[in-house]
């Protein structure tokens, strides 16, 4: 049903009840007004009658108190319209000027009860011995004492309301009949008009829907084949500005989603973007690739029968990195493995051996996208490289111990030597010192090497004291501290206990010191404390050095970086121990850090969450 029938429907209807109730409550106000004249003129004309022959009334009821009528002579007439009736006070009538025989006790007639308790009253019903519609008026009649003895009462037949608006009933339903005509006539035209307003912007509107840039012209009131109210036209400017905004935005988002869609085909990386029920909303080329989805039908989440994230991966492991991305609220990245025979339905879906790097973020308003990056010929080479680093400095230390043992013999059997002999020892002595180098690097690539295996990750960690193991590797390095005059102070609490890889601590430490020692001033101190705050351990190591210009800060814990290498190549450094300074904090799931300032020394720590 359109707006237009609606309208017209509900305002007819409306037009309808409201006459309906019109006139009803017009004849029952008419009624009402009719009756209440009547009955305040009959009022009137019961005093004027009693004020005239009340002293003929008093006679009666003094005189005559029994149940039977009497014969009474009054000086007025009255006329056959009225009825006057005298009622002594046990409810028989006395007298009545109409009726003479099989007159019935009135002790029940409201008006009659009234009167009896010395009020006026009036009523009125259908007479039962006359048998017609009368109003009744009844007024208490007092002796000398103002004692009731009896009512008198007048009463007057008048015809129904209907009866007398019986005249007029034609002409009132002819006009209430234009009435009706008018207010429909006015209904359809008001119907009419809002109808062909909306229907203009229901027009528009379905053009907007289309998102096509072409509309309906505007058309003013005074140019339309019906007039158009001024709010319509607004609203009809406000939708068409409306319209071409979306038009704007639709295009603009069509265009967005193209560039969008080129990027995510042309990356090499796997893109996953799911809803917070894992189902997926996205899966660019390189992830059907990666997984071997080839044209299998993702659908969208919205659709209800979207694949999943596990359905389209196999795999465990990435649907709990979306949950945890989903739950946490913020983004974080994890290498992911497949390890061969780790699942059946994974390996049908990934090659077996593959590691991912994952990078897990999450979506608004509820969801994630995970990225997915093969790198798994870079984590090959880099285990080439571990390896070749390892098996290299293996196979070096024994010739390097060789070279050094032989050196060091014949360094001693021509130390007294003079002239020839004495370069001879000065060359044993370079080659001497040049093998201790060499060892120290191989010792520590050795290290390293371990240390970035990933079997160091399984290494036991035990819960155990701090303070010994400050002690031990101050212990390590006091000779060379004796060397320069270097006081070193240990400060750490014997309470403190934390779950360590005792050795590695060790290594780090000693590495820090005697980098410390290596910088330091001859007759200069350096501090060595380890402080428990926060659920977190640090290990410091403060000097008086040289300092480290802030440019280098950044770099220094990376493999071979020097900041004076002609400087470091001269104290014996390898260019690693702050490297492995740094392997070892990360082996505890910590960091290291420095501070410095040129001339006023450096200060490094070690922070492992306890």
């Amino acid at each position: 049903m359109t707006i237009f029938k609606n309208s017209l429907l509900t305002l007819g209807l409306a037009v309808l009840a409201f006459s309906a109730v019109f006139v009803i409550s017009v004849m029952i106000f008419m009624d009402s007004l009719y009756y209440e004249i009547n009955m305040t003129s009959l009022g009137n004309t019961a005093r004027s009658l009693m004020t005239v022959i009340g002293d003929e009334i008093d006679d009666v009821f003094l005189s005559h108190d029994g149940d039977h009528s009497v014969q009474i002579s009054f000086p007025v007439d009255i006329d056959e319209a009225h009825r006057l009736t005298l009622i002594n006070t046990s409810g028989y009538v006395l007298w009545d000027s109409h009726v003479t025989e099989g007159l019935v006790n009135h002790i029940d007639r409201k008006e009659v009860s009234a009167a009896l308790e010395g009020r006026e009253a009036g009523s009125r019903r259908d007479s039962i011995s006359t048998g017609m519609r009368r109003i009744y008026h009844a007024l208490p009649v007092f002796d000398d004492e103002h004692n009731v003895i009896g009512v008198f009462r007048l009463s007057f037949s008048i015809p129904g309301f209907g009866m007398r608006v019986s005249s007029i009933i034609v002409p009132f339903i002819i006009f209430i009949s234009l009435f009706i005509a008018v207010a429909f006539w006015a209904v359809i035209m008001y119907s009419r008009s809002l109808s062909a307003s909306l229907e203009r912007l229901v027009s528009i509107a379905k053009v907007g829907v289309r998102f096509s840039a072409r509309a309906a012209p505007l058309i003013s009131g005074t140019e339309a084949e019906e007039p158009v109210a001024p709010e319509f036209l607004s609203l009809e400017r406000a939708m068409r500005a409306m319209t071409e905004e979306l038009n704007i935005r639709f295009e603009n988002a069509k265009s967005e989603g193209s560039r969008l869609e080129a990027i995510l085909n042309g990356m090499s990386e796997a893109v996953f973007a799911m809803d917070s029920s894992l189902k997926l909303h996205l899966v660019n080329p390189k992830a059907r690739e990666l997984f071997n989805l080839g044209d299998c039908d993702i659908k969208t989440a919205s659709a209800g029968n979207a694949m999943t994230l596990l359905e389209a991966t196999r795999s465990t492991e990435l649907m709990e990195i979306a949950k945890k991305a989903i739950n946490s609220g913020e983004p974080f990245e994890t290498e992911l493995t497949f390890h061969k025979g780790m699942s059946a339905l994974a390996e049908k879906r990934a090659v077996a051996g593959q590691v991912l790097l994952v990078h897990a973020s999450p979506l608004a308003p509820g969801g994630a996208v995970l990225v997915l990056q093969d790198i798994s010929r870079l984590v090959k080479l880099e285990r080439v490289r571990k390896d070749f680093v390892a098996n290299v400095s293996h196979e070096l230390r024994t010739p390097i111990q060789v070279i050094k043992g032989f050196s060091e013999t014949l360094l001693d059997s021509v130390s007294d030597s003079k002239g020839k002999s004495a370069k001879y020892a000065h060359f044993i002595d370079i080659i001497y010192k040049n093998a201790g180098i060499m060892e120290n690097l191989t010792n520590d690539l050795l290290i390293l090497a371990s240390l970035e295996n990933d079997d160091s990750k399984t290494f036991d960690m035990e819960e155990q004291f701090v303070a010994p193991l400050i002690d031990e590797a101050v212990s390590s390095v006091e000779h060379q501290a004796k060397k320069k005059q270097i006081d070193i102070i240990p400060s750490c609490q014997d309470n403190i206990k934390a779950k360590l890889h005792g050795s590695f601590i060790i290594q780090a430490l000693i590495n820090l010191i005697d980098n410390g020692i290596k910088y330091s001033p001859v007759k200069s101190k350096l501090w060595v404390s380890t402080v428990l705050t926060n659920d977190m351990l640090i290990f410091e190591v403060r000097d008086k050095g040289i300092g480290i210009p802030s440019e280098h800060l950044e770099r220094i814990f990376e493999r071979f970086y020097r900041v004076d290498k002609a400087r470091s190549r001269e104290a014996g450094g390898t260019g690693l121990g702050l490297s492995i300074v740094r392997h070892i904090a990360l082996l505890h799931n910590g960091n290291a850090e420095a501070e410095s300032r040129i001339g006023e020394g450096s200060v490094f720590r070690i922070k492992i969450p306890v």
